[in-house]
């Protein structure tokens, strides 16, 4: 290669990322418009996932090796921060899809092409574990036909599903606890969008029933035993929802600051009294800006040691990644406390006209609540309690495994 030619081929790389970036930031002003009427509508955000994809965002840590960007860990968290502001919903709905392409890499001796393949084409994976029991046992079960095997039950709580190409799922193959992941468009596979939370509504996180769906054999995947691989799992789970919280608080932030600068009058004072140049009004909102400032800070630096780890610099033991795991639970108790209550401190900047249906204000308080009991904060505040008075690290498996 001339050296002309080696100066030519990163310039255009680096052009092509930022004409992606460009496009990127073009669609999140778009969505953000319409995110209270697709809300108020229950408008599924089919369109919108159906442009992601076209954008390549569910491909962003596709290994350079497979013909991927390969970005760090951090910058796809920062995405799905962005992504949130604009939508929670849309940020929400990504985040099966995100831990799944992190086992991808971290399985030993590396991942099956065919998966990373499907993901560069713009394929979406949806994530089904849980089920309406009283317990955490299983019912969904793979049926050995001859040489068949053909999948059956019903999952509840199945974000992202809706929306997807695939969907991975946890199984019992015999008496043995498996993961399984399968085609969403085979006609056995039916999503409902039942889910009837007061927040992330557009999630898709319904029921999914799933009538002798056929399983690849190379699909069927025995329980995790790798300690480091549930430790990672565990925290790009949890990071990625915290993401969406620092989103949440932006987008109140910024609703916040749009709602108060065209008011001409402060409740309880004749005339015109511009609500912008209260003391009080700027304190509140003072507030919400530093929530989400702060939130957004903790979620991204955590995010950046993690990423260290799971591409095993630093200290990419076991050990390291449940250290980090701590820390995720860390933010678990301060990120949705901080954003909650700026998401209720920012009523105090309109009165009654602050809660008006229209400016839907109150969707950010019901948002970050949703996602702050899908992990019950109180359980990570425990485990950090017993590791500051006994030492023991916290460990994370899925329900069951």
């Amino acid at each position: 290669m001339s050296a002309v030619d080696a100066r030519v081929v990163p310039q255009t790389r680096e052009q092509e990322r930022k004409d992606r970036d460009d496009r990127f930031a073009a669609f999140l002003d778009r969505v953000a418009a319409g995110a209270v009427d697709r809300e108020r509508d229950r408008r599924l955000l089919f369109d919108e996932v159906a442009e992601l994809r076209g954008l390549g965002f569910g491909a962003l840590r596709v290994p350079a090796a497979y013909g991927g960007e390969d970005l760090p860990f951090v910058e796809v968290i920062d995405r799905i921060i962005r992504l949130s502001s604009a939508d929670a919903s849309l940020g929400h709905l990504w985040r099966g899809h995100i831990a799944f392409v992190e086992d991808l890499r971290a399985q030993s001796g590396g991942a099956d092409d065919r998966w990373w393949r499907r993901i560069l084409a713009g394929d979406l994976i949806g994530n089904a574990q849980s089920e309406r029991q009283s317990t955490t046992r299983l019912d969904t079960r793979i049926d050995r036909v001859g040489d068949e095997l053909l999948l059956t039950g019903t999952k509840y709580y199945t974000t992202g599903s809706i929306y997807a190409d695939w969907i991975h799922l946890a199984a019992l193959d015999g008496d043995e606890r498996v993961a399984v992941t399968v085609s969403a468009a085979h006609e056995g596979v039916r999503p409902v969008d039942d889910w009837d939370g007061f927040g992330q509504l557009l999630t898709g996180s319904g029921t999914t029933t799933f009538e002798r769906v056929p399983v690849d054999p190379r699909d069927v995947v025995p329980s995790i035993e790798d300690e480091r691989r549930w430790a990672a799992l565990g925290s790009v789970f949890q990071l990625t929802l915290l993401a969406v919280i620092a989103g949440i608080a932006q987008r109140a932030l910024d609703d916040t600051v749009a709602f108060v600068r065209p008011r001409r009058r402060t409740f309880g004072f004749a005339g015109e009294t511009l609500p912008a140049d209260d003391p009080l009004v700027q304190l509140v909102v003072g507030e919400v800006s530093a929530a989400a400032a702060a939130s957004r800070r903790l979620v991204l630096s955590v995010a950046a040691e993690l990423g260290d780890a799971l591409e095993g610099r630093g200290a990419g033991s076991a050990e390291r990644l449940r250290t980090l795991q701590l820390e995720v639970y860390r933010l678990q108790e301060v990120v949705p406390r901080l954003v909650l209550d700026a998401a209720t401190r920012l009523f105090e900047v309109g009165g009654a006209s602050a809660v008006s249906v229209s400016t839907a204000l109150d969707r950010h308080w019901r948002n970050v609540r949703t996602i702050a009991s899908h992990n019950p904060v109180v359980q990570r505040t425990r485990a950090i309690g017993q590791w500051e008075l006994r030492g023991t690290l916290p460990e994370w498996k899925a329900p069951g495994a």
